[in-house]
């Protein structure tokens, strides 16, 4: 599948979840990924049917934080405001994001494991 169908393909995928989240309580986006998700678990839709957008996304994605770091600056006030409360909450995040990454990484190692140690007694 070439790089237009892909692209079409996902931003056909946006257009459906911007549609179903007028009446799911949840961001567009989400419902997108969900909707992903969901049709590769599905096997309707195959990695490699998508592997040249999901690439080129990856590699410019960077791109797409543009617009969420210009917003900021319209609200610098209620930042400096609030400024150790942000500081606070980034620091409590990252620590909790720390140990979840590192528990599930414990986790599926072991759950790799025992998989591995599972298949060499059959």
């Amino acid at each position: 599948m070439n790089l237009m169908l892909q692209t079409g393909l996902v931003f056909f995928i946006c257009f459906i979840s911007v549609g179903l989240s007028q009446w799911i309580p949840l961001p567009a986006t989400i419902i997108a990924m969900i909707i992903m998700l969901l049709l590769l678990i599905f096997k309707l839709i195959k990695p490699s049917q998508i592997k040249e957008q999901s690439d080129f996304l990856l590699k410019n994605m960077t791109i797409l934080f543009i617009p969420a770091a210009v917003e900021i600056i319209n609200y610098t006030e209620y930042l400096k405001d609030n400024f150790l409360i942000f500081l606070l909450i980034c620091l409590i995040t990252t620590i909790i994001t720390f140990v979840v990454s590192a528990y599930t990484v414990i986790f599926v190692m072991q759950w790799q494991e025992k998989k591995k140690k599972s298949n060499n007694i059959e």
